[in-house]
């Protein structure tokens, strides 16, 4: 008798947050052969969500930064499941709720700060792929992956440019 083993499949998601009305190359690149891209706000104008979009589906969320007729029809949040992993997107940390474990979200994406991080909180992962637009102070210009398999999340951030 032969067993045989079910290889687990992953689901790649690009991060990238506060383009600002930029499209860098280095930016595209890294997400080539995503899956999905969610783009945490402070996107400025729908030629940088019209570019994403052709790489892979896009999920994205109105930042402080996107006025005019075009962002109003982005939603200020989205929750999205990728396998078993709920996933809550907003522009601004500060605008998460205060047990987002206790809504059943297991990973959160924010930008707005400019500032790549990945934590763990009360095992809720936050992620902030931080900025890919125009470089700010000295914070790097940066991008996200988060990696889905089953019930399980991992995420990095890369610098786009050397």
């Amino acid at each position: 008798m032969t067993s045989r083993t079910k290889s687990s499949t992953s689901t790649r998601i690009g991060l990238i947050s506060d383009t600002h009305n930029l499209v860098r190359p280095e930016a595209l690149h890294y997400l080539a052969g995503c899956d999905a891209i969610i783009h945490a706000g402070d996107i400025c104008n729908p030629a940088v969500l019209e570019a994403l979009v052709k790489i892979a589906p896009v999920t994205a969320v109105r930042g402080n930064n996107d006025i005019g007729d075009w962002a109003a029809s982005l939603p200020a949040h989205a929750k999205l499941t990728v396998q078993q992993v709920t996933i809550l997107v907003v522009h601004d940390i500060a605008d998460v709720g205060a047990d987002p474990r206790s809504e059943g979200i297991g990973v959160v994406i924010t930008g707005h700060s400019h500032k790549p991080s990945v934590s763990e909180r009360d095992g809720v992962l936050f992620v902030n792929p931080g900025s890919a637009g125009p470089r700010r102070f000295k914070l790097p210009v940066s991008a996200g992956m988060l990696i889905v398999e089953g019930a399980r999340a991992t995420a990095a951030f890369d610098s786009l440019l050397t």
